[in-house]
This record gives structure tokens, C-alpha cells and sequence, in this order.
């Protein structure tokens, strides 16, 4: 795996970023007895049926132009590069996954209190298409602390979900 080089400090390159990589979707799937093709990020289950797309940061906007013909810009003034997005395609839903790692209070606080614009922010591309949209964090333990009671009722309401390390498969429909 890369590491980055370029953004959120010592400690997410030390931390934040193992842990994306310890819980990445891609894994989750293949251990469950998904195929992933490296190719076009296609799933299909033991089967062979196509189930649906695992689509990892910028994927998300190939995958969309694929879908539309049309780039992203005509719905959206800037990118949002998710961590991970799965589309299924039985139920005719985009995944949006966010994965939110923290050790003490900074600026990750902030950052789960935009889960009902970037979930907005993504129905302007994919309602357009007919395409559902669920928001997604998968969030560490720090997260458990009662100060986060507030964001998390926040997320909640706001048509979002939050999960503790594991993103259960039967929450992307699988």
C-alpha cells in the first residue's frame, strides 16, 4: 500500500492511515467469499453474479461518468474523495464509507459533522441516475467517549451511520 505523504500529520500517517488500510473494504469482501477484479473493481459472489463495485477514492468518479456520460462537474462544484465507496448493483445503492481514526480532539471533531452535506453533495450525482445514497463512518474507539454523544446522535439523525471498526456486510446489502 502507498502511504501519504501529503496531509493530516504525523499521527494520521502513523495511525489513521494503518487503520483504513486494516479495514479495507476490498479485504472485508474477498474473506467473505467475494471476487474483486483488479481491473474494473467489479464483485461478484461465489456464484459468479455481479453483486456490485468496490470503488476506492477517485474511482467513484470513473465509475459515475461511466454511468452518466457526463462528469461530475455538472452536478458538483468540487470532488469528494470518499475513502471507499461500494455500489450494488441488486439494490440500486452507492455506499459512501468513511473511515475516522483518532488518538486526542482535533480536527476529525469537525470533520463527522458533514455527513448530511456530503451525503447531499453526492445525491446531486446519483439521484440523476435513480442511484440511493448512504453515508457511511467506520470510526475507532476513541469515538465510544460520551463527548462524541452529541455528533453521534447528530450523524444519526441526519440520515447517516456510524459502525466501531467493522462495517457489517449486510449494511451495504450484501
Amino acid at each position: 500500500m502507498p502511504i501519504n505523504i501529503y496531509g493530516g500529520g504525523a499521527n494520521t500517517n502513523l495511525h489513521g492511515l494503518q487503520f483504513e488500510q486494516d479495514i479495507e473494504l476490498k479485504n472485508a469482501l474477498e474473506q467473505n467469499g467475494y471476487n474483486v477484479s483488479n481491473y474494473d473493481n467489479s464483485v461478484v459472489d461465489s456464484n459468479g453474479n455481479l453483486v456490485g463495485y468496490n470503488l476506492p477514492k477517485a474511482k467513484i468518479y470513473g465509475f459515475f461518468k461511466h454511468l452518466s456520460n457526463l462528469g461530475w462537474k455538472n452536478y458538483i462544484s468540487k470532488q469528494l474523495l470518499p475513502d471507499e465507496a461500494f455500489f450494488n448493483v441488486i439494490n440500486n445503492t452507492i455506499y459512501i464509507i468513511e473511515k475516522k481514526w483518532q488518538s486526542v480532539a482535533g480536527s476529525v471533531d469537525e470533520k463527522l459533522q458533514t455527513c448530511d452535506f456530503k451525503r447531499e453533495e453526492y445525491e446531486k450525482m446519483f439521484l440523476c441516475k435513480g442511484i440511493n445514497v448512504e453515508y457511511f463512518y467506520i470510526l475507532n474507539s476513541f469515538f465510544e467517549k460520551e463527548q462524541y454523544s452529541d455528533v453521534k446522535d447528530y450523524i444519526l439523525r441526519h440520515g447517516c451511520k456510524y459502525f466501531f471498526y467493522v462495517l457489517p456486510l449486510y449494511e451495504i446489502g450484501l
